[in-house]
């Protein structure tokens, strides 16, 4: 049981850091009457890591108070560090790339056994596991095509390797009341593989959202809900 008193929600994008992944989400939560922070992040920047993101994300909080940090895929990882520098009442990670101390992002994905996961799911779902990566079978699918022709007019974010390299070090952020939210229909991390991390890592049961791997496209009004709910109703 947490209780935490939100007046802000604070969000981090994945890969590309582009702050504009959340703008169908920002406005359910407005509407509640809640502020939204959705900082871009310095992602094409080869000199920046998870720490220079972080810092990023705390001068976007700038005095705020009350605040909810909520990191998308790798985002996960600049939110928990967030959560070292400023105060945070709640944090939420969206199909998150959970950390663990000491592991790079970069290892994280061996570590985690997330290839094997992504190739099971395939074959039960009749897909090539071996098929070249693409972007719109493996991230879009789920996504209405006005949404998707509307992120693909804003072009292909860059995504600098830095912040693949530098292990996690960050410790305050597991004392922070935390939720989990994963996408039944995730192709890159299938929701029976975040199910077992959410558990292994975090010792909580992970909440579902019926979408892919982005549910900021593809279910931003349930997704906002799910937070919403998170700030009003603690369990």
């Amino acid at each position: 049981m947490y209780s935490v008193n939100i007046d802000t929600f604070v969000f981090i994008s994945g890969a590309g850091g582009n702050g504009s992944h959340w703008k169908r989400v920002a406005p359910v939560l407005r509407d509640a009457g809640y502020e939204v922070l959705t900082p871009d992040l310095p992602a094409g920047d080869d000199r920046a890591g998870i720490d220079e993101y972080a810092r990023t994300i705390v001068d976007a909080i700038g005095g705020r108070t009350n605040v909810s940090v909520v990191g998308q895929s790798l985002g996960a990882h600049t939110a928990a560090a967030v959560c070292e520098l400023v105060p945070v009442e709640l944090l939420v990670f969206v199909a998150g790339m959970i950390p663990k101390q000491g592991e790079t992002a970069g290892e994280w994905w061996e570590a985690t056994g997330q290839s094997a996961a992504q190739r099971r799911q395939d074959l039960l779902e009749g897909r090539n596991p071996d098929a070249e990566w693409e972007d719109e079978t493996l991230f879009y699918h789920d996504v209405p095509p006005a949404v998707l022709a509307d992120v693909l007019s804003e072009g292909e974010a860059e995504q600098s390797f830095a912040p693949f390299s530098s292990p996690f070090t960050a410790t305050a952020w597991r004392s922070v009341p935390t939720r989990a939210i994963a996408g039944k229909l995730d192709r890159l991390f299938p929701f029976p593989f975040m199910s077992e991390l959410v558990r292994e890592r975090l010792g909580i049961d992970v909440d579902p959202i019926d979408s892919g791997h982005l549910p900021a496209l593809s279910r931003p009004g349930d997704l906002a809900r799910m937070l919403i709910g998170y700030a009003r109703h603690p369990s």
